[in-house]
């Protein structure tokens, strides 16, 4: 062994240092067939999402950032060994940013393996998910804050290495650096958003999948990011509002404490029609419809014309869309039912004409 490293320290400083950045290239291979490895062995027994995910998403940076790590170690030491060296102090400066970059690149990665954990552990597919939207949503932002502070952290880092911006790096760590950026940001309308991430994250005047009614639009949030939220509309379009929007402007979740929803029909039919019998065909044709939840069924007469009343059915349901289905059932059955059985009583038009003599017809 003794001979290898007199024999390697003999050798010119450049193969030296390509000698010792693929001994540390090896040792970053053994380590991580080392520890995915046991990793995979231990997801086969155990079948677990968390294992697979780190397996998946953590394998490559974990690779680079311990291959980083050797590199940067072996060359500060020959650093120490020839200080005035200038190609050797680029080098390892060189080795010492990408160390940083991987390791923030680790610490991103395991915060991707935490937030997928929870996604997987909370469904917001179930018709009932408000508590796994509220802590979903939160999850989201938070991921956001915490990705944006390891790239402030490691900017610094990698700042610190040079005496010409070192200050610059020491301002980024210390509390009057960081408030420094956020007051001198803040008169920007990107970072009053961003304040307003804050506020809807903790206090969630939505979250993800409410549904919305945002000037007219019917939408479903589909991503809430730093500084806008995307709403998928009905008919696949993509709405994209600044999270300000929210904290200056009255809009409608349908979704705010429950999905449950109730829906109206209108009708309008002629005063003739008997409430009686359509009050018995709702009661008749509702419970055998799956949509309908059994909290909600009315109808009343809640308006006149000069031609025509207005009928108003309720009707509810367990969330926005099987709300608007039953809507649509609901009325096709009653008109359908008012055809067939009373079409006298569709909308008309009442004409009173006076009639002189024997009705204007003359006789010969």
């Amino acid at each position: 062994m003794q001979e290898i490293t007199d024999y390697i320290n003999s050798t010119p400083l450049y193969v030296r240092t390509l000698i010792l950045a693929g001994l540390a290239m090896l040792l970053a291979i053994v380590i991580r067939i080392v520890i995915f490895g046991i990793l995979r062995a231990t997801n086969r027994r155990v079948d677990s999402f968390t294992i697979d995910t780190i397996v998946k998403r953590m394998s490559g940076p974990v690779f680079w950032f311990v291959a980083t790590a050797m590199i940067s170690i072996f060359w500060g030491g020959l650093h120490r060994e020839f200080p005035d060296h200038v190609g050797l102090w680029v080098a390892t400066r060189v080795a010492n940013t990408l160390l940083y970059v991987f390791a923030a690149l680790v610490l991103i990665r395991l915060t991707d393996v935490i937030s997928d954990t929870i996604r997987h552990r909370f469904n917001v597919d179930n018709k009932n998910n408000l508590s796994e939207r509220k802590i979903l949503t939160q999850l989201q932002y938070i991921r956001k804050i915490v990705i944006i502070a390891i790239v402030i952290v490691s900017v610094a880092f990698i700042l610190l290495q040079f005496d010409t911006v070192k200050n610059l790096g020491t301002g980024l760590l210390t509390a009057s650096g960081v408030t420094g950026i956020i007051i001198g940001l803040a008169a920007q309308k990107s970072i009053a958003n961003l304040l307003a991430g804050f506020q809807i994250a903790f206090t969630q005047p939505i979250r993800l999948d409410d549904a919305l009614l945002i000037n007219g639009e019917f939408g479903r949030v589909e991503e809430i990011t730093l500084t806008y939220v995307t709403l998928k509309l009905w008919d696949e379009r993509r709405m994209v509002v600044p999270l300000q929007y929210f904290i200056d402007n009255p809009f409608q979740n349908w979704t705010r404490s429950s999905s449950q929803l109730v829906g109206t029909v209108l009708l309008y039919t002629d005063f003739s029609v008997p409430l009686e019998e359509l009050r018995a065909e709702l009661d008749r044709f509702l419970p055998t419809q799956e949509l309908w939840d059994e909290r909600v069924k009315n109808l009343q007469v809640t308006d006149l014309s000069d031609r025509v009343m207005t009928v108003r059915v309720l009707v509810s349901s367990i969330d926005s869309g099987s709300t608007f289905t039953l809507r649509c059932i609901v009325r096709e059955h009653l008109i359908t039912f008012i055809q067939q059985n009373y079409p006298e009583s569709l909308p008309r038009t009442r004409v009173d004409l006076p009639v002189e003599g024997n009705g204007g017809l003359e006789e010969n």
